[in-house]
């Protein structure tokens, strides 16, 4: 009897939960009819791509190749940021249903690449052009054309060209049902010294802001420093975890940042927010260099790489900008 075949019996038998964490993050929870408030049921307008890196969810959450628990309480996914484009990519893009000419569609190139039943094991790529990512031109293009047409795809941009991106990838290995560690392997394809940021984030779904008395509306969970690498999770009905970020090769301890699953409504709706602390402050942080993070309470953290060509970058979660000589690589995990 393999190892898989004892934890799929342990998870029958309800003596082991294995499968409480697994690939269950959605891919998409903007623009979905679970997240529509709208007086005349228009979910693509009513919270859009360009509104989910400021706006909380309430019923879900979404990320880049990242895991939840089966309830979605605890999120861990990636971000990205190549230097070049307006946003953090946090989520994959894509156009709605109005947009395309074929009607809803994806706009990006990742891969699931494999994962065992209980999901002991799990990796995925994305792959992230070195260029500015085409958002208004896969927009733009794919209304123009008619339903006569085929469909604009990110390849037809040319992004790609010269091998001229990221690839991205992330494994999941569990030791124990709540035992995971983590391994983002970050590859250069191009020609050139690129750099590319990598955020590893750690949040939990917004249950506490909707007044809302049924269960699955919790108080307000914590994460917290712990040290210079861990964060400390605690949430009333999902007990406590932590995450324990690697070191970079420079062997210094991660840097940590941290912010609240809260909406902005300043910058969606003009309105002055109730929180100090927002959804979008990674953004900020990364994209426009304004620091709107607290010290240590509430969600996620954030790093960066400067990447020679050819060269794979394996990375945790920490702060260190080197610069890597082509052919090396540098594991690191957090778990």
């Amino acid at each position: 009897m393999s190892q898989e075949e004892i934890r799929l019996g342990e998870d029958g038998r309800r003596e082991k939960n294995w499968k409480r964490w697994g690939p269950y993050l959605a891919e998409r929870q903007w623009g979905t009819v679970r997240e529509d408030y709208s007086a005349d049921g228009d979910c693509w307008n009513y919270l859009s791509h360009d509104h989910a890196r400021s706006r909380a969810y309430r019923w879900g959450e979404d990320g880049l190749l990242g895991i939840t628990d089966r309830e979605c309480r605890l999120c861990f996914g990636l971000a990205l940021w190549n230097g070049k484009d307006p946003i953090l990519k946090e989520r994959l893009f894509g156009l709605t249903g109005p947009e395309g000419n074929h009607g809803e569609d994806v706009k990006e190139c990742y891969f699931h690449l494999d994962s065992t039943p209980t999901h002991s094991y799990m990796k995925a790529l994305y792959k992230y052009p070195q260029a500015e990512f085409p958002y208004a031109w896969l927009v733009e293009e794919n209304a123009r054309r008619g339903k006569d047409v085929p469909e604009f795809e990110l390849l037809d941009t040319g992004v790609f060209n010269d091998n001229r991106y990221f690839d991205v990838f992330v494994e999941y290995a569990k030791a124990g049902p709540d035992d995971v560690l983590i391994r983002i392997t970050v590859a250069n394809r191009g020609p050139e010294t690129a750099t590319v940021h990598l955020l590893p984030t750690l949040w939990y779904r917004n249950t506490w802001v909707w007044g809302c008395q049924h269960d699955g509306c919790w108080v307000k969970p914590r994460i917290s420093a712990a040290g210079d690498s861990t964060f400390q999770c605690e949430h009333v009905n999902f007990g406590k975890h932590c995450l324990v970020a690697g070191s970079g090769p420079d062997s210094k301890p991660p840097e940590l940042l941290f912010t609240d699953n809260e909406t902005n409504t300043k910058e969606l709706f003009g309105i002055e927010n109730y929180t100090t602390y927002v959804k979008d402050a990674f953004h900020e942080y990364v994209v426009h260099g304004k620091n709107r993070c607290r010290e240590s309470t509430t969600s996620g953290h954030q790093s960066c790489r400067a990447l020679q060509p050819g060269d794979p970058r394996r990375q945790g979660s920490c702060h260190s900008p080197p610069t890597v000589q082509p052919g090396t690589h540098s594991p690191e995990k957090s778990g």
